[in-house]
């Protein structure tokens, strides 16, 4: 049976409360982003929480609104876009009050929408699951980039936009992937059985390339 399509556009609202607490909540939400190309929407199966309030010292914004973190301090809503290990890009939705400098990283989609503009983006994949089966598979197939950071993603006029959509059924917790601190907090949420998560894979230093920007934030 094909996916419902997307519900109404997440609220600032939404977005407020623990880190914890808001990434489970974002699971089954709808990311959707019109290019010029066409329209691609994947259903959100994995998210992990970053939080700014001093207890996370894996999070970009742990040493505070730096140029490259200012985006995280809010407001809620906005896209916070990464370029990881000189690589790939990453995505991430800023929650939790102005200020506060939490955000929540993307970490892997289900695409039910544009599905063959996906694959076009990303033609290594070898099924529909590996389309947005990762952080950086996920922001290739919606062909986000450094011109999407600091965009509103609860304005219904945005390229990218974040829908609610129907949860998961189960939702399981665990340790986040390929970080060294903090590898105590259980901040790694995914929708149960979804073929799309990621492997988890224990610690993993945090790496940099000239020109890039290390790991999660």
């Amino acid at each position: 049976m094909p996916p419902p399509g997307p519900g109404s556009l997440v609220r600032a609202e939404d977005l407020l409360g623990p880190v914890d607490g808001v990434a489970p909540s974002l699971l089954g939400c709808w990311v959707v982003t019109d290019r010029p190309e066409g329209t691609v929407a994947l259903r959100l199966t994995e998210v992990e929480a970053y939080s700014g309030s001093g207890v996370d010292p894996a999070a970009h914004s742990h040493r505070g609104p730096t140029p490259r973190a200012a985006i995280m301090f809010g407001p809620p809503g906005r896209l916070y876009v990464y370029f990881s290990y000189g690589v790939h890009w990453c995505a991430n939705v800023v929650v939790g009050q102005e200020g506060e400098g939490s955000a929540v990283l993307l970490r892997a989609g289900e695409v039910v929408l544009g599905e063959e503009l996906a694959q076009a983006r990303r033609p290594a994949a070898r099924t529909a699951r590996d389309l947005a089966g990762g952080p950086a598979r996920l922001t290739q197939a919606l062909a986000v980039g450094r011109a999407d950071l600091g965009t509103d993603l609860l304005d219904p006029s945005s390229p990218v936009r974040l829908h609610r959509g129907a949860p998961p059924a189960a939702v399981s917790a665990g340790p986040r992937v390929g970080i060294s601190v903090a590898t105590e907090l259980p901040w790694r949420f995914w929708e149960t059985g979804a073929p799309s998560v990621s492997a988890f894979r224990s610690g993993g230093r945090p790496r940099r390339r000239r020109g890039g920007q290390d790991g999660p934030p």
